[in-house]
């Protein structure tokens, strides 16, 4: 059910989503209820997510992938995954391959794509990035992970935390400090794998929701990581990760907007089902009126979401643009659901209804990819 007439999709588009809702079927949906006990997506179906096509899609054939250069096929996949209510692949899918594999693409060298780039390609490697810390959440600048130069090597010690995919991940993009008296110009981005010594891993955490989604800490002591696995330039990392952050919080917002769109759906069934004192809740005004509003609360959202997705595709969605989406669709995301919750009544607090656990899942949206606070504050920087 769509809320809002949409035509930014062709022929191509729909039948890549037919095929995506095709395998989320038969390959997510079945499985997602375990992984949440588990609390990690199966690397079996990382590789089966691999083998379709459904990762790095934007990865130059020389390196394995098919690349993609319409970002509208990314889209797809955080919308139908979001609605989905798959929240384990639907984020740790769109991070691998909207968010970590950009970085490697765009300053990797040569060898570091070629080393990681078709294993990311094939679901044989997870990705993570890690930027938080226990005393730096949002305030990248003031990170204090670091990286000394050892001449042919960089020796790192520090501590990241609410790393998704960490557990899993076998690549992590981190964050440290080449030089701590220079602040943000002080930051670099390195490339590290599970196979360097003194890289572990806490174990997954218990969250609120998302509980298939591996969040975690990763602790790094002495790990000598060579100097080949510097993205980009020393001391250009704080400004690497300002140039990328705009697509991680425009999917962000997608995941918001397909979520709220999900639970809509979930509960315009429900109230055309449940009966109470002899007739339909959907029969009810206060329903009607509150689903009215839902409604139109959606398709405002996914008309503005469509049209961002249409400036990144055209090149032109700034930073401010990506943060007010990245705000406002995760806020209207958490208040959609809330509202869908109460009028499953009783039954929506409850786990096996998907609109108990979408809205547990929901709450965090507003927080990482930068606090909705933060994303005010960077609005408000284009106008004041």
């Amino acid at each position: 059910m769509e809320f809002f007439p949409r035509n930014i999709y062709n022929e191509e588009h729909e039948m890549f989503r037919q095929a995506l809702y095709d395998f989320a079927m038969q390959e997510i949906v079945p499985f997602h209820a375990q992984w949440e006990k588990d609390k990690m997506v199966s690397k079996e179906a990382w590789k089966k997510a691999g083998e379709m096509g459904f990762l790095g899609l934007q990865v130059p054939e020389e390196y394995g992938g098919m690349a993609i250069q319409d970002w509208k096929y990314n889209a797809m996949v955080a919308e139908v995954l979001g609605r989905l209510g798959v929240t384990g692949p639907a984020l740790g899918f769109v991070l691998h391959t909207d968010i970590v594999i950009p970085y490697i693409l765009h300053y990797g060298t040569d060898y570091l794509k070629k080393k990681y780039l078709p294993k990311m390609v094939k679901g044989e490697f997870v990705g993570a990035i890690a930027m938080t810390e226990p005393n730096a959440g949002s305030d990248l600048q003031n990170i204090r992970t670091t990286a000394v130069d050892m001449g042919d090597h960089y020796v790192v010690n520090g501590s990241k935390t609410f790393i998704t995919n960490g557990y899993i991940s076998d690549v992590c993009l981190v964050a440290v400090k080449t030089d701590p008296k220079l602040g943000a110009k002080g930051t670099s981005l390195l490339v590290m794998d599970n196979s360097m010594a003194g890289f572990t891993k806490g174990k997954p955490f218990e969250k609120i929701g998302m509980h298939a989604q591996d969040t975690c800490e990763l602790f790094f002591e002495d790990v000598k990581v060579p100097k080949e696995h510097l993205l980009g330039a020393t001391g250009h990392g704080f400004g690497y990760m300002m140039q990328e952050l705009p697509q991680e919080r425009l999917v962000v917002a997608l995941g918001g907007i397909s979520a709220a769109e999900g639970a809509l759906e979930d509960t315009l069934n429900y109230v055309k089902e449940r009966t109470a004192f002899g007739k339909r809740i959907a029969d009810f005004q206060n329903t009607q009126f509150k689903l009215a509003e839902l409604a139109t609360e959606v398709a405002v959202g996914r008309t503005f979401a469509d049209k961002c997705v249409e400036l990144h595709c055209e090149k032109k969605l700034d930073s401010a643009m990506a943060s007010q989406a990245k705000y406002y669709l995760t806020d209207l995301q958490c208040r959609v659901i809330d509202e869908c919750v109460q009028l499953h009544g009783g039954y929506g607090y409850m786990w096996e209804y998907r609109v108990a656990r979408a809205w547990a899942d929901a709450r965090a949206q507003r927080i990482y990819a930068g606090t909705n606070e933060i994303m005010k504050i960077l609005i408000s920087r284009k106008y004041l």
